[in-house]
């Protein structure tokens, strides 16, 4: 078993999701902050690479204004920043869109990216998503990222269900889903998370939901 090169990649742990319309409810993020800091923690000392992202929405923007407190980091993420990070910003929801990620991967001869951060719904999805037309396997930490409610002319979920029927996806083709204490014991063992596939997904899912 090839032990994978991991990357950190920190998404969008701003201010401006911990207050206000875009604060996150599931996790609340008083228990995913813990866990972000906790995979920081582990990835500086295990000296993986680092990526911070932050998203913007350009000056004068109602949300994500560069010029604005809440652009910011965290400030207990902030406190872990190393020279040795790597930082972007970036205008759409995935971190490879428009920015130089994939190049920074393939330098560092990453082959697995770790996301934790903010919000399930839209970031970490949009980057698994991309990921897989990349070639670049992905983790997503469930305990170590958020959503929010969502309700439009469409229908709507709480952000409980959106995070946990997201985390289903996600693992059922897109990414490897697991904890944060799961992913520790994989960094330090230098092993893969075990993950699930389509077929095995949707086998369990007819088993689940017999006639439905």
């Amino acid at each position: 078993m090839t032990a994978p090169r991991r990357a950190l990649v920190l998404v969008d742990i701003q201010q401006e999701y911990f207050s206000g319309a875009l604060e996150v409810q599931f996790p609340p993020h008083a228990d995913s902050l813990p866990q972000i800091l906790r995979a920081i923690d582990a990835a500086n000392a295990a000296g993986a690479p680092v990526l911070a992202v932050q998203h913007t929405r350009g000056e004068g923007a109602p949300v994500f204004d560069p010029s604005s407190p809440a652009f910011a980091l965290h400030p207990e993420v902030a406190a872990r920043r190393r020279e040795t990070w790597k930082g972007i910003v970036k205008q759409h929801g995935s971190i490879y869109a428009g920015t130089d990620v994939a190049a920074w991967l393939q330098e560092q001869e990453v082959d697995t990216v770790t996301l934790v951060g903010y919000m399930t719904n839209n970031c970490i999805l949009a980057s698994a998503v991309e990921a897989e037309r990349l070639g670049v396997n992905t983790e997503v930490l469930s305990d170590a990222t958020g959503a929010i409610h969502l309700a439009n002319e469409v229908g709507s979920a709480d952000a409980q269900t959106v995070h946990t029927t997201l985390m289903a996806l996600l693992n059922s083709n897109l990414a490897t889903v697991a904890t944060t204490h799961e992913w520790l014991g994989a960094l330090a063992a230098q092993r893969p998370l075990p993950g699930s596939d389509l077929v095995s997904s949707a086998t369990a899912g007819a088993r689940a939901f017999p006639g439905a």
